[in-house]
């Protein structure tokens, strides 16, 4: 049978190569160009590069290096025009909501496991795998046994079709056991420090990067206790709802955070310790995604990546809209991050956060 892995020059999809390897499967390796990490220079000139070759480019210079010295070969395809069209300006659009979008979800959906397996399905293969922390129990997505590394959360707007003939080994491993794996067998990107943060922005200024796309609107930082001007924000885009630092309220050494946005009158509203207003107790989703036949009325739900699980009970609006209740209250569930549902250790799918509610009324602020 033969195997496609999106090879990333990291050490998770390293050592899936070398998994699928060892049990028989004929492996390819196929490296994703999504980005145009050359687009605004900003690597040129960084002294933590390599010889200032970009990241993607020492990425895929590491993943070749590692699949000539496992035996398998390397296809490259470039998915830059596809990357822009479905995740980056879906990020945008996002931010220019006043919302804090999660496009690596995004990515999942249309590149990962679309434009990939559409490339897959070119080379005749008859499996795709990703170095993603889950497993596939008979056709259902769960959770992976590193319960620190899982990545359910991320995979939950894939479908159930594109679910189909993926192959997740790392399920059953820690990381530290994928470290021990890659070490053994010599990777050179065993060590390799894990990528973080948003994918194209990789380790560049946030703050710098997005100013390149969206103008800066500066405005009023308002304490929404006191209905007090207290400073200046430099763009609704740059901040979250929770957020405590970053604020640049000057003299200020009081615990603060942020708990709301007004998108039509420009204001950022923080307070001074009061978490009330960072607590709701529902939310309506859409975008809708179920890769099970279950729609349960009552199941368990993650607003966070990382975040615990929250019993829920779900309300059925319309075809694409759910309203999720979460009684006892939860903190800084935030429009236009992933709700996900779990029933156990099955990742059922979930939806975006489309609007933040507390004793039935929308959250005037958010």
């Amino acid at each position: 049978m033969k195997v496609v892995i999106g090879m990333s020059g990291g050490v998770d999809s390293s050592v899936v190569a070398i998994l699928l390897k060892e049990q028989g499967y004929d492996v390819i390796g196929l490296f994703m160009r999504n980005w145009d990490t050359s687009v605004n220079g900003d690597f040129l000139g960084n002294p933590d590069l390599n010889n200032n070759i970009c990241p993607q480019e020492q990425d895929y210079n590491d993943a070749l290096k590692v699949c000539e010295k496992i035996g398998i070969p390397l296809h490259r395809v470039d998915f830059v025009k596809e990357y822009w069209d479905y995740v980056f300006t879906y990020f945008l659009d996002e931010l220019k909501k006043g919302r804090t979008p999660n496009p690596d979800v995004m990515c999942n959906k249309y590149i990962k496991f679309d434009m990939f397996a559409k490339e897959a399905s070119k080379l005749g293969c008859d499996f795709i795998a990703t170095g993603h922390y889950a497993k596939m129990k008979d056709g259902q997505l769960c959770r992976a046994k590193d319960t620190n590394k899982d990545q359910t959360y991320f995979l939950s707007q894939v479908s159930r079709e594109q679910l189909q003939n993926v192959l997740f080994p790392l399920g059953d491993l820690t990381k530290d056991e994928v470290r021990k794996i890659a070490l053994d067998n010599g990777l050179i990107t065993a060590t390799k420090k894990d990528s973080t943060g948003i994918c194209f922005i990789g380790e560049r200024n946030f703050t710098k990067f997005l100013e390149n796309y969206l103008p800066n609107t500066p405005g009023d930082i308002v304490d929404i206790d006191h209905n007090k001007v207290i400073g200046q924000h430099i763009g609704l885009m740059y901040y979250t709802i929770g957020q405590r630092r970053g604020l640049n309220i000057g003299g200020s050494k009081e615990r603060m955070f942020v708990v709301g946005k007004d998108l039509n009158k420009n204001v950022l509203y923080i307070s001074y310790g009061n978490t009330d207003y960072l607590i709701s107790d529902s939310c309506i989703i859409d975008t809708i995604n179920f890769n099970t036949d279950k729609r349960p009325v009552s199941c368990t739900a993650k607003f966070r990546y990382r975040q615990i699980d929250y019993d829920v009970s779900l309300e059925y609006l319309n075809d694409d809209e759910i309203l999720v209740k979460y009684p006892e209250g939860v903190k800084a569930v935030t429009p236009g991050q992933a709700c996900v549902l779990y029933d156990g250790e099955e990742c059922l799918g979930g939806g975006i956060i489309k609007e933040v509610r507390k004793s039935g009324e929308k959250l005037w602020y958010l």
